[in-house]
């Protein structure tokens, strides 16, 4: 990798939920305090993201009012695309200033690599039988990720090809709330399940 290439990176996330009390639970989030997930939070992104870095949230960034919004905005590095999920309020101009874009949907290129972003799970995505990448968010670490998961398994037994959909939320432990490089999504998530597949260790 060049240091062109290394500098201007492109790294994803979603659900960050930054304000949201109740997600502390929901998720069974590591933080005492939702004043503690915000610190941690923004500290780990910057920590992961660097000023010429591209970060694409793929919705539910903040639950908090506008102004604390756009102070936090203010604070993290790199260049922000921001695909709208369920939870985002983007009616005020200034919030929507502190972004490159926001829209619902976006498809970019990664390394010679397609991919489909949206906040909400497409089993059915462009071009998945063309070795696309997909990543979302939404479902967050519940039943209705185990519920794509299975979709996923049943789209590479009908179609004898890998489907690439990955969730991104920050709660997924491959994402452990920092924005991700596509490369870190796809090593870390087969990790973890590597890891869960395996037999408990013998007594």
């Amino acid at each position: 990798m060049s240091e062109q290439q290394a500098a201007n990176r492109k790294l994803y996330i979603s659900d960050w939920h930054y304000g949201h009390n109740n997600i502390l639970a929901f998720d069974n989030r590591p933080f005492k305090t939702v004043e503690d997930m915000n610190a941690a939070l923004v500290e780990r992104w910057n920590a992961a993201v660097h000023p010429g870095d591209t970060v694409y949230v793929l919705g539910d960034m903040f639950w908090c009012n506008m102004q604390e919004a756009i102070s936090v905005l203010n604070q993290l590095n790199g260049q922000v695309f921001l695909i709208k999920g369920n939870h985002d309020r983007c009616s005020d101009g200034r919030f929507l200033k502190k972004f490159v874009k926001v829209t619902e949907y976006l498809e970019v290129e990664d390394s010679d690599r397609k991919v489909v972003l949206c906040h909400y799970p497409i089993p059915c995505f462009k071009n998945h039988y063309y070795g696309w990448y997909h990543l979302y968010g939404h479902v967050h670490n519940s039943f209705e990720w185990n519920m794509m998961e299975h979709d996923r398994f049943l789209m590479q037994e009908l179609y004898g090809h890998p489907c690439l959909m990955y969730n991104v939320g920050s709660m997924m432990p491959w994402m452990d709330y920092t924005p991700r490089t596509l490369d870190e999504i796809l090593r870390l998530e087969a990790v973890y399940k590597n890891e869960a597949a395996e037999p408990p260790a013998a007594q």
